[in-house]
């Protein structure tokens, strides 16, 4: 495999490419996992931040474009944050116009997370670029390659997610993770959108 050329930055893809490959390229697998998402969320992020989104509304759009309406906690359970961190998120994507934030009348306490026109808009603009992000991440890998390493980290998630819930019912405890709502926790991982 050819070298990287090292940037200077601290934690930048070259410089995780190279630690993998010289320093420790037998290190567990859960800090490649790690390491490999946190190259496909820089690669994402540059696109983004190209087209005037910031990286930590991405989730919350994704979401809604999938299911618009959402309650603020139902949005924070979704994204797998914690509400005050939804709130802001809101409130400034509020102020790019992407979102609007409704009461309804039956139920004035709950506050309803709708996307404006342009905020539906973005979609078509960056889906394309986190599509893109992925085809970067496995050119030059067969298919049947991606497809075994989709099926092996599906059953790793799911080995996982095994161990967690059997946790819940021995000695070992997990306190209630704001990344994993509670029904989540319970059902497995169903419905992750990240």
């Amino acid at each position: 495999m050819k070298k990287a050329k090292q940037t200077g930055n601290r934690g930048d893809t070259a410089t995780l490419l190279t630690h993998w490959q010289e320093a420790v390229p037998n290190d567990r697998l859960a800090h490649l996992v790690k390491d490999v998402s946190r190259a496909f969320v820089r690669a994402l992020q540059m696109r983004l931040t190209q087209n005037g989104v910031s990286f930590g509304h991405w989730a919350f759009l994704r979401i809604l474009w999938e299911t618009d309406g959402l309650t603020q906690r139902e949005l924070s359970d979704q994204a797998g944050v914690m509400e005050p961190t939804t709130f802001a998120a809101i409130k400034a994507m509020e102020k790019q116009g992407y979102v609007m934030r409704v009461r309804r009348p039956e139920n004035k306490r709950k506050v309803y997370i709708h996307l404006t026109p342009k905020g539906r808009l973005l979609k078509s603009k960056l889906v394309p670029l986190a599509e893109e992000v992925n085809n970067i991440g496995i050119r030059g890998i067969k298919g049947a390659d991606v497809a075994t390493t989709r099926v092996t980290l599906l059953a790793i998630l799911e080995n996982l997610a095994r161990d967690e819930m059997e946790s819940a019912t021995t000695s070992r405890r997990i306190p209630m993770s704001p990344r994993l709502p509670n029904d989540q926790s319970k059902a497995g991982l169903r419905g992750r959108n990240a």
